[in-house]
């Protein structure tokens, strides 16, 4: 009777697992508006009430796409690892930065894709991504360009130190796949060459803000 279950359970998951990665590819191929709970049935090979039984409506699939594709991108385990590690703070800013684009500049894949298409069109779900995802890794984030910069984490002058940060980031996973390529030289350019120079770039800038914030506070 438990291996009965043990392997029903297994099921279970193998074919939630298809369903995601089946929607995962045609949201990022056709966007949510275009992509119908048949075609990913087909795709995935199961019967429509699967979808609902695993994520409740279309909506639910997809906010979980997103929220695979964005722990893909920057997984908050590898961010609270980060967080621990013995290094200084600009090392660590170093390998955050190090991380993200290996994962942004790698192999083509439908994560990239579909958390483009939904920054350069959102939908509702874009708030649950945010809820869910993003803000709390953003509070990590605060900390180690707080610890960088000398800012503290509640001065408004360190959420634009987040925009520079995140960015470039996010402009190299927004065109990765676009045709023509307005950063197409970045992309043929070597990852640690790409590194190297946004590693370089928010160190600098961190460092110029950091003495900038220091000189108004002693006025």
């Amino acid at each position: 009777m438990t291996i009965r279950k043990t392997s029903t359970r297994a099921d279970g998951e193998q074919t939630r697992q298809r369903i995601l990665a089946a929607a995962g590819e045609l949201f990022a191929q056709t966007g949510f508006a275009e992509t119908t709970n048949k075609a990913i049935a087909a795709k995935a090979k199961v019967d429509l009430a699967s979808i609902n039984y695993h994520f409740g409506n279309r909506s639910g699939l997809y906010q979980r796409a997103l929220a695979t594709a964005h722990r893909q991108i920057i997984n908050i385990d590898d961010l609270h690892a980060l967080q621990n590690q013995a290094l200084a703070p600009e090392q660590k800013l170093t390998q955050f930065i190090q991380l993200v684009c290996q994962r942004t500049l790698s192999e083509p894949s439908w994560y990239a894709q579909i958390l483009a298409r939904e920054v350069l069109s959102p939908s509702s779900n874009l708030a649950v991504l945010i809820d869910e995802e993003i803000q709390p890794k953003m509070a990590i984030l605060k900390r180690l360009l707080s610890d960088v910069s000398g800012i503290p984490e509640t001065a408004p002058e360190l959420m634009p130190c987040l925009i520079n940060l995140v960015a470039p980031c996010l402009m190299l996973l927004v065109t990765r796949n676009l045709s023509p390529n307005p950063l197409k030289m970045v992309h043929a350019m070597p990852p640690s060459e790409v590194i190297d120079h946004l590693s370089c770039y928010a160190l600098a800038g961190l460092k110029a803000v950091g003495e900038r914030y220091q000189q108004q506070q002693s006025r």
